[in-house]
């Protein structure tokens, strides 16, 4: 069963010069804890929607798992808020280091991941996939079409899996980084391949957001919004395409342009 996504609460209004009593409709935020193979993992706070790819997809991110066969079976109990998974590989015992800052670098080069997990599970981009300059416009603003919840609420973050001609699976949640899970969690369920795909995404590009691609192994990035410059440092390195500020009838292409072809005459 599907859980409500939104909610209605009560509130005071200021308005006109006047407080009034209102109702306004809240995105829900709800906690889910990972236990695999009965040792508990990690809590994640999420949109309670498509809890199974969100679970997939962090996993995969994280490293615990490295296709969707490892899971042997997966409970989601969305009343209590806890997530039971049976997988064939074992947690490493030294998971939980891999959230300390490491002075790594990225591919033999000088950029340097913050986190041991984030070296080790990036990858470099071998996409060939190409758009036009209107083939990215379109995409940015089919997903903004797209996102009714946040319309609803100004509470969501939206992303979606793209090929050059459209949208191809779209998700929203209040964490950036789930929102991308869960389309990662899809395409590993599916076997969709994302190596020639478009990640869209509706917030600013930082090194997460970056490196998450990385491990999503997407070749390009889109946004409405900016891009930090380490993650313009990873962009280049891992030979992602990072394009931000699409508005308007422009943008700005971040790195490895050639993936952007003028149109045809």
């Amino acid at each position: 069963m599907q859980m409500d996504i939104i909610t209605n609460k009560t509130i005071t209004r200021f308005s006109a010069g006047d407080f009034l009593e209102d109702t306004d409709i809240m995105a829900v935020e709800f906690p889910l804890t990972i236990y695999i193979n009965d040792v508990e993992f990690a809590t994640l706070v999420c949109t309670p929607d498509y809890l199974e790819d969100l679970v997939i997809g962090f996993l995969a991110s994280e490293g615990v798992i490295r296709t969707f066969s490892d899971i042997i079976s997966m409970n989601i109990d969305d009343r209590s808020g806890f997530c039971h998974i049976e997988s064939k590989r074992d947690i490493d015992p030294n998971y939980f280091t891999f959230t300390k800052r490491v002075l790594g670098s990225c591919c033999g080069k000088s950029r340097q991941f913050y986190f041991q997990n984030d070296m080790q599970m990036s990858k470099v981009s071998a996409a060939k996939v190409t758009l036009t300059p209107r083939q990215v416009m379109t995409l940015q603003r089919e997903l903004q079409e797209s996102s009714d919840t946040f319309k609803e609420t100004g509470a969501i973050h939206n992303a979606c899996i793209a090929s050059p001609d459209g949208l191809i699976i779209h998700r929203g949640d209040i964490g950036r980084h789930n929102a991308l899970d869960k389309l990662y969690g899809y395409c590993l369920r599916n076997n969709i391949t994302v190596h020639d795909k478009i990640l869209v995404f509706s917030g600013r590009i930082s090194s997460e957001i970056l490196t998450k691609a990385s491990k999503i192994g997407v070749g390009v990035v889109l946004s409405k919004a900016a891009a930090t410059d380490l993650a313009i440092d990873l962009a280049d390195d891992l030979n992602i395409t990072a394009i931000g500020f699409i508005r308007r009838g422009s943008f700005n292409i971040y790195s490895h342009p050639w993936r952007i072809k003028k149109e045809a005459e």
